[in-house]
């Protein structure tokens, strides 16, 4: 009797576990079922082999934050008719929504099918996705990824408010999970009412839904929240007609303004956090938070950077995201490692970088028992990246940044590549 199928390469790398060379694991109706030396599997179990010689066996990445539903921005903003040009973070969400505007509901399956398969043939396999229309759920929930679909509230007034609340709740309680479960996003401080916040805290307490939440990814942002100034005053809010929203002025950071209603627990996902404090990052840590970084995203919208030393330095959790096509240039968390890399030099290794998209990402979304590593019981989610022979000397370093993607393997499934005869 076959005891499933045995997938070797001459590296198993786990995060936070040394290299093991010749390593192999058995996978049987969608899970691994053992890890380890191929030697020893090949004694233990009746199965055949699926050799790559001269490659690395990674867990499948998990992206912490995405807008899938943006992934055709980039066609949108080209057919429309919005002198698409920002130069500021105000801006940039003006023209946005100037474009969103024109679109239908019929563009947006497309979109989100696009970017589920950007994630997969990049070796992402679980997501943290921000659903905007609960009616889009199923297109997550139906798709190969695993993960977790937040479902995203904003709004001032409180009949809207309310109403919104009510359907993000009833989405998250009735989608078919499967391998995705869900969560709520209320999106930002600045894009919902202060008076709505214990809302939301409350929804989230009584039926154990997580949270993501878009936290001090701008200075704008950061003087909106703190006195009221500044272009989202000035811009944004005349733009969306909320101008009798403005004089609420929190005297505080986003981060204490999040925390004073009780939404800043070891279930919420803090995402961005570019612009914050030593005092908010001690916050963050003592309130148990995960956060998720997006650092191409914040530079090509040039918020700024987030103060990783700062983060590593307090013990705060951290996770990567690419964010979405409509500030960002690729779905791929192979390019956003390496573009951390490249620019937290100082402060991230290629061991960080490794654990932020698989067990990092993983606790972030509350996924651990799931996904994020190469244990058994996890669900058989891998990737065979290429280029990796040689000695085992930094050969965790040389795959983070010169390794190639070669095959993408989901529940057992070969999605991507052409797996060896």
């Amino acid at each position: 009797m076959c005891d499933g199928v045995i997938y070797a390469a001459s590296w198993l790398l786990n995060p936070d576990a040394p290299p093991v060379s010749g390593g192999a694991l058995l996978v049987r109706d969608g899970s691994i079922a053992a890890v380890g030396p191929l030697a020893a599997l090949r004694r233990d179990y009746a199965a055949p082999v699926l050799d790559f010689t001269g490659c690395a066996l990674l867990p499948g990445f998990v992206n912490a934050h995405t807008h899938l539903e943006l992934t055709h921005f980039p066609s949108w903003r080209l057919r429309s008719a919005v002198d698409y040009n920002p130069r500021r973070f105000t801006d940039w969400i003006i023209q946005l929504i100037k474009i969103a505007r024109g679109l239908t509901a019929e563009d947006y399956p497309p979109s989100v099918r696009e970017g589920v398969r950007m994630c997969l043939e990049s070796g992402t396999t679980a997501i943290g996705e921000i659903v905007t229309n609960p009616a889009l759920a199923a297109l997550y929930h139906g798709s190969p990824l695993a993960g977790r679909t937040y479902f995203e509230l904003l709004g001032q007034d409180a009949g809207y408010f309310s109403g919104r609340l009510a359907a993000a709740t009833a989405a998250a309680l009735t989608a078919d999970t499967g391998a995705m479960l869900c969560g709520l996003s209320p999106h930002s401080p600045y894009t919902i009412g202060q008076d709505r916040l214990a809302a939301v805290r409350d929804a989230a307490a009584a039926h154990s839904l997580p949270l993501s939440i878009h936290l001090s990814e701008s200075r704008a942002e950061a003087d909106f929240i703190f006195d009221g100034s500044g272009d989202l005053s000035s811009s944004f809010y005349p733009f969306v007609g909320w101008e009798r929203f403005l004089g609420h002025q929190a005297r505080c950071s986003s981060t204490e303004l999040l925390d004073r209603h009780g939404l800043l627990t070891p279930n919420t996902l803090a995402v961005h956090c570019v612009h914050v404090s030593s005092a908010d990052a001690g916050i963050i840590k003592a309130r148990g938070t995960h956060i998720a970084l997006c650092p191409r995203s914040n530079e090509l919208l040039d918020v700024g950077r987030a103060p990783v030393h700062l983060f590593k330095k307090t013990g705060i959790p951290m996770s990567l995201g690419t964010d979405s096509l409509a500030s960002n240039n690729s779905l791929s968390l192979w390019d956003e490692l390496r573009f951390a890399l490249e620019i937290f030099s100082d402060d991230l290794s290629e061991s960080d970088v490794f654990r932020m998209v698989t067990t990092g990402g993983a606790a972030a979304l509350g996924l651990s028992a799931a996904c994020g590593s190469l244990e058994a019981g996890r669900r058989a989610d891998f990737q065979i990246v290429g280029n990796c022979s040689g000695g085992d000397e930094r050969i965790l370093e040389r795959v983070m940044r010169e390794g190639v993607l070669q095959e993408v393997y989901v529940g057992g499934e070969c999605y991507a590549g052409t797996p060896p005869d």
